[in-house]
This record gives structure tokens, C-alpha cells and sequence, in this order.
């Protein structure tokens, strides 16, 4: 089946703008055209959740089962606005869990392709879960929504650089996590905050790969400023979460020889915590 440039694979919506920015087209059997776009730009690169969930969609499209619930991804090279073109390849399929892998490749100057991304998936079907919950989790203590920051609020969190995505995002800090926007961070390595598309759409399997990566780095609550580049992510989807925002909390409890890990979980608004992950950065150099 062949796809113009309007259609987008595994059920995009034209009207939400996270939709219509991590649309694919299919080339060909196994490869998809993608347009990376400048609204998702955080200090000096597009980022890394955003990235995530365009792998997503593409091997959504790809393999027999219709939810990401592993994603394993490896950053090897800064990405850029611009086109960009993602290669799949099924790994193994099976009853309840089909495997895939991808690259996200753009170009360089002289016209050769250069790998950004390479991820390894597992696939499923959340509904066909089943629904019983056994767990000593519970949801992170953040403060109500109304007390909390966001873009717009005073303290406003200066990003310096690009930080075109906070546009995209209705985001809103838990005030004990803000310090670092008033030159007096906490120390304790943690950011929480209430989630949201800031153009309504509800939260999806893919819309949480985006979420484990779009708070501000943890490294800022610990007295570190710049960029926090993503070496390796690995997020898992529990569930399908429930309308309405999310709650994430992410920690980081070692940051040594510059690379620190961020242990991200995503809770819904039914009290399920429907995303978790990990990731090793680097910490930012000066």
C-alpha cells in the first residue's frame, strides 16, 4: 500500500500537532520519509522523547502488533531539523509480542547518510492485556496543578538556547523542583511535574515516549547548567493511560566520570503508572 505525504501510519490525527509533526510516509516496504521539525528543538537538538516517538510510529506501522512496550534507543549522533529518513526490520514476530529494530538517518553536507538513532523494539497489544495490578509503586507527591509552574509563570525556568518545545508542551514544575530557576537548586537530583500536549490531545502510548524525556535534566537541581546529551534510553509502557494530564517524576541518585541516569515514571490520571524508563546522559561540561 502506498501512502501519500498527507497519510500518516498507525492512526495519526491531522489535527494535533504532535501528530502531524511525528508523521511518516512509507517509502517502501521497511522505510518511511520523516520531516523533523523545529518545534520539538530543546537548546541544540531536536529532542529525544520527540525523536522516540516518530521511531515509534514508524515501527508501529511496520510490525504485526499495534503498541510499543519496550523501547530500547541509542543516540549516536546529534539530530536536526530537516528530512530524515527511518529504516525497520523485523526481528521475530510471535503470537503476543512481535520484535523489530530501526535507524533514523538524515544527511550530511555531501549527500551520504548519517545514523542518529538506532533502537530495538517489542510490540503488543495493551488492550489484550490483563488488568490485574500487584505493586508497591505509588504516585510520585507533587503539588496540585494550579500551584505549580509553568512556562509562563514566575519563576520562569530560563533554558538557554533553543527551547522551541516548551510551545509544544503544557508542562507545569512542582514547585519543590524549581529551584535552579532562582539560582538555588535543591541538590537532590529530581524534577516532577504535571504532563500535557499543549494542544489538548490525550496521552497515548506514543505521546508517553515523549513524556520520560521532556522535563528540564535533573542535572539542573543538582547546580549544572546545558545541555544533557541522551547516550541510551529504554522506556516501557505498562498500559494505555486514562484522559487527562500526567504525573512524571524522574531522579537521578549518581552522577560520576560525567554521565548521570534519569529513572523516569509516568502516571495517568486514574492513579496507574502506565510509563517507566532509564537513561544514561552526559552531564553537562561546565
Amino acid at each position: 500500500m502506498s501512502m501519500s505525504s498527507t497519510e500518516t501510519p498507525g492512526g495519526a490525527s491531522a489535527t494535533s500537532e504532535f501528530d502531524r509533526d511525528t508523521a511518516v510516509t512509507r517509502r517502501e516496504p521497511g522505510v518511511y520519509d520523516a520531516e523533523l521539525s523545529a518545534g520539538w528543538t530543546i537548546i541544540h537538538a531536536v529532542n529525544g522523547g520527540y525523536l522516540l516517538a516518530l521511531l515509534g510510529r514508524a515501527l508501529g506501522d511496520h510490525l504485526p502488533h499495534p503498541d510499543p512496550f519496550t523501547i530500547s534507543a541509542h543516540y549516536l549522533t546529534p539530530s536536526v531539523p530537516g528530512p530524515a529518513v527511518i529504516r525497520t526490520e523485523t526481528v521475530r514476530t510471535g503470537r503476543t509480542l512481535s520484535t523489530g529494530q530501526a535507524s533514523l538517518f538524515q544527511y550530511a553536507e555531501d549527500g551520504t547518510e548519517v545514523e542518529r538513532i538506532r533502537v530495538l523494539a517489542s510490540y503488543g497489544d495493551l488492550a489484550a492485556l490483563p488488568d490485574d495490578v500487584r505493586t508497591s509503586a505509588t504516585p510520585p507527591a507533587m503539588a496540585p496543578i494550579e500551584q505549580c509552574f509553568g512556562a509562563s509563570d514566575s519563576p520562569a525556568p530560563p533554558i538557554p538556547g533553543s527551547s522551541a518545545i516548551t510551545e509544544r508542551l503544557d508542562l507545569r514544575l512542582d514547585p519543590s523542583t524549581v529551584g535552579w530557576a532562582i539560582g538555588a537548586p535543591s541538590g537532590k537530583g529530581e524534577m516532577r511535574a504535571w504532563f500535557g500536549l499543549a494542544d489538548g490531545r490525550d496521552a497515548d502510548p506514543l505521546s508517553l515516549l515523549l513524556a520520560v524525556d521532556a522535563l528540564p535534566p535533573t542535572s539542573f537541581e543538582l547546580g549544572l547548567k546545558g545541555w544533557t546529551p541522551t547516550v541510551e534510553l529504554t522506556t516501557h509502557i505498562r498500559c494505555r493511560p486514562a484522559p487527562g494530564p500526567l504525573r512524571v517524576s524522574i531522579t537521578t541518585r549518581n552522577l560520576a566520570g560525567g554521565f548521570l541516569e534519569e529513572d523516569a515514571e509516568v502516571w495517568d490520571s486514574a492513579d496507574r503508572l502506565v510509563a517507566q524508563s532509564r537513561q544514561l546522559a552526559r552531564a553537562p561540561r561546565g
